[in-house]
């Protein structure tokens, strides 16, 4: 069997050996990083390759998966003259997690534990259900009292045990990571975990490929863990190392204005997040609404390297954003239409463009919340 490569602490730079069970430092209990620098194919020697994210398997930690439902390789359609979406709904599961998942899963095939355990406000939890359900690891998903009931019901058709957590996002990770801590227990935390960022960075190298072998100029992305946006400048990085690129694009991330440290810590020129986490309230970007995102050094680093920003939009912009989007053809959850209510026409991202190329994510079906209600923020 292949050996897979270990883990080390971004902060300490303590290391965790492949095999283990650990699923954060052990000293100071933060996230885990991988060791691993791969060096991604030429655009001409994928022609023919499988019709799914293992398509790039020189850039992927794991050799291949058992597990996969075909996911990846989602159409980009235009939306304006410069902007174009990335239709990362179009999963087996409904949502861009996916991509992270089936790493997950793979590598729990791997590790053979007793169980597996997730925590999330839904569509994570829904993607490790489903691909612990076609690994048959047994699976317990623990999310927040409040979580879409079409969610919960797509995680529990899956077979998975729901853990309901009274609380907020916080507290449904702080039992989760307590679950976590058990003998046998692996932690399929899409947070901690780094092998999810190597799934997700598969949405960069997919529009590398698809765009001809380049990239736009700007990569709008939302951020709530940032695992979406943290992939993607690990895929950015390794086609700009490979020489693939000549050039990096700008990493634009966007926040529900009503949960937004990270673009609070932006303003204020910080590093990392200082003092108590933010009020959860309430928003209908809630797959995004993190007080405290564990990685949160990391996502600033990224967007600031990048020579992108952060930007927030409110509730009324997320809500017309979606109603645009229907308008055009696309359901997407409240949650996916964010970057969409910032590049759009009146978003803070809009002037900003000055014609240049931009991808937004659309992340999750609208099925997985219906339309953003007003008297239901």
């Amino acid at each position: 069997m292949t050996v897979l490569p270990g883990c080390y602490c971004p902060l300490d730079g303590t290391r965790v050996p492949s095999g283990s069970l650990d699923w954060c430092c052990p000293a100071c209990r933060g996230p885990l990083d991988l060791d691993y620098s791969p060096t991604p194919a030429p655009l001409k020697s994928l022609a023919g390759r499988v019709n799914s994210l293992w398509r790039y398997a020189e850039c992927l930690p794991i050799p291949g998966a058992e597990c996969s439902l075909g996911e990846g390789r989602t159409p980009v359609v235009a939306l304006t003259d410069n902007v174009s979406a990335k239709l990362d709904f179009l999963m087996p599961t409904l949502s861009f997690k996916d991509r992270g998942a089936v790493m997950l899963a793979a590598l729990a095939t791997r590790l053979g534990p007793e169980r597996v355990v997730a925590d999330s406000s839904g569509n994570a939890g829904t993607a490790v259900a489903a691909y612990c359900a076609r690994a048959r690891l047994p699976c317990s998903v623990f999310v927040p009292e409040g979580t879409s009931t079409k969610k919960m019901e797509q995680i529990g058709a899956h077979g998975a045990r729901l853990e309901v957590v009274a609380g907020d996002r916080e507290a449904t990770a702080r039992a989760a990571r307590t679950a976590a801590d058990g003998e046998g227990v692996f932690y399929a935390s899409h947070v901690y975990n780094p092998y999810f960022l190597h799934g997700t960075k598969t949405y960069v190298h997919e529009l590398w490929e698809d765009l001809g072998g380049r990239l736009p100029d700007i990569l709008v992305l939302p951020v709530g863990n940032g695992t979406l946006l943290l992939g993607a400048a690990l895929a950015v990085a390794e086609l700009h190392t490979a020489g693939l690129i000549d050039r990096r694009p700008a990493l634009h991330a966007v926040q529900a204005a009503a949960v937004a440290p990270l673009a609070a810590a932006w303003q204020a020129g910080a590093d990392d997040l200082a003092g108590e986490p933010v009020a959860a309230a309430p928003t209908f970007a809630e797959g995004i609404a993190i007080a405290r995102p564990p990685r949160a050094r990391q996502i600033l680093r990224a967007v600031r390297e990048s020579g992108g920003a952060f930007h927030t939009v409110s509730e009324d912009q997320i809500r017309h954003a979606q109603l645009d989007l229907a308008s055009r053809g696309l359901f997407v959850e409240s949650t996916g239409v964010a970057c969409w209510a910032a590049t759009r026409e009146g978003g803070p991202l809009g002037s900003i463009l000055n014609g240049r190329a931009a991808v937004v994510p659309l992340c999750g079906a609208g099925l997985k919340t219906g339309v953003a209600d007003p008297a239901h923020v």
